[in-house]
């Protein structure tokens, strides 16, 4: 920091240094500095830092996310569909609840 208190603005040579950018590494006053994500930003390098992509290019994760996440849904796709057919399987006596009078006679 006593390094800082010698520099001079980039942008102002007669003003003292306040902070140095984060991304460039210039020394700026605190009239050509801004505070972003707790960072020290100089104009030019918010500017870059916050101008929207032009086109996202698709990474090898973001496939691999796709592919986990349909494999995901056919496994539970495949669960349910196989419990439906083991539900249907069952004898008609069980879901009208006459099932249960041959295994508990005493119930109604």
């Amino acid at each position: 920091m006593k390094d800082l208190a010698r520099r001079r603005c980039y942008n102002h040579a007669f003003r003292e240094a306040a902070a140095l950018c984060s991304e460039c590494k210039r020394a700026f006053c605190r009239e050509c500095v801004t505070e972003h994500d707790d960072r020290m930003f100089c104009a030019s390098c918010l500017e870059q830092l916050l101008k929207p992509r032009a086109s996202r290019r698709f990474h090898l994760s973001d496939i691999l996310a796709l592919g986990q996440s349909l494999l995901g849904f056919f496994i539970a796709w495949l669960a349910f569909y196989y419990l439906a057919h083991i539900l249907l399987s069952l004898p008609s006596s069980f879901h009208e609840g006459s099932i249960w009078q041959y295994v508990f006679p005493g119930a109604k």
